[in-house]
């Protein structure tokens, strides 16, 4: 399979910038498919010259889809979004676009196909990223059956979006929120681990058309990972416990706020707040047919302990000359 041709959408992305570099040690080459090709260029650094291919693609559109795919032995989605932002809506780039893909890749012959989905996906979820990313698995299982299913719980690394965010949260504000009391469960996967499973999905014949969960070696409440940031970055704070009936309409002002200036994240927004109402971690469904990241043969998985050290010290008084308090 070496040599062979990998189109990855969303390439560029937190997961993708892994995926791309773990596919150039393999001996793949690497389409990668992006809406804005002049800011990936880097990714070409992750291979040998002329390894990495970076070409224009919007889920949204069919004809670039279509180009993205030509000749290609696999694809992978790793497209997705945790709050909508101008044209990026969670139907049109996470359900829709993984259909279009999905449809497209199938038109051409593609032999496999990863698709990067989340626990918690859905079809009656009370989130829409939820029921979005479970019409995607829908969408994706119909034009190609062969597909393999991948649903992380939360996805830790240097460029993550969910200890840096609480992080830089605590270096302003003296309290950070325990929404539904932080009682929500958590299942964090290293963003390296996530890769090697999607490698294990594009290469394993026996994975073809399964699901599988992925979730780190430890389980945490989301009390548990704020306080051990808070540890981490050395700024005690109050953790302020925020009843889900508090934390919905505070969601929906910051993310209606969000769209009217989109040139920041939202803190926090309402379908978010409906995500924590769910624990996030393997096994939760009960399906027996939906396997974990060991089934894929990775299993020798990196800790938030061993991890997020490396890169939360941006966030110490002094950063990384800091000396933590007791140390």
């Amino acid at each position: 399979m070496a040599g062979e041709l990998i189109t990855v959408f969303g390439g560029s992305g937190f997961v993708g910038r892994y995926v791309v570099r773990n596919l150039c040690r393999a001996g793949y080459r690497v389409r990668v498919a992006v809406r804005n090709p002049h800011l990936a260029g880097d990714q070409r650094l992750a291979g040998d010259v002329g390894q990495v291919q970076i070409v224009q693609a919007n889920v949204r559109n069919r004809p670039s889809i279509a180009r993205a795919v030509e000749g290609a032995w696999g694809v992978v989605n790793l497209v997705g979004i945790l709050y909508e932002k101008g044209a990026q809506t969670f139907v049109g780039t996470q359900g829709l676009g993984a259909k279009n893909i999905a449809e497209l890749s199938a038109a051409v012959g593609v032999e496999r196909f990863v698709q990067l989905s989340a626990i918690g996906a859905d079809d009656d979820g009370q989130a829409e990223y939820a029921r979005t990313k479970a019409d995607a698995e829908d969408s994706v299982r119909e034009f190609m059956p062969g597909a393999v299913i991948l649903r992380p719980s939360i996805i830790f690394g240097p460029e993550d979006d969910f200890f840096n965010r609480f992080a830089d949260m605590a270096r302003l504000s003296p309290a950070l929120p325990a929404i539904g009391g932080g009682e929500t469960k958590f299942q964090p996967i290293f963003v390296g681990d996530v890769a090697a499973a999607v490698m294990a999905g594009l290469q394993q014949e026996e994975a073809a058309g399964r699901t599988f969960e992925l979730g780190g070696p430890e389980t945490f409440t989301f009390k548990e990972i704020l306080q051990y940031i808070l540890k981490e970055i050395d700024r005690p704070r109050l953790l302020l416990p925020l009843p889900f009936f508090i934390a919905k309409p505070i969601g929906m002002v910051t993310g209606a706020l969000f769209k009217l200036w989109p040139f920041h994240e939202p803190p926090i927004t309402s379908d978010q707040v409906d995500m924590l109402r769910s624990d996030n971690i393997v096994g939760e469904t009960g399906d027996a047919s939906i396997g974990t990241i060991s089934d894929l043969g990775v299993t020798e998985l990196e800790s938030i302990e061993a991890i997020v050290p490396t890169y939360l010290w941006r966030f110490r008084p002094q950063g990384q000359f800091h000396e933590a308090k007791g140390a």
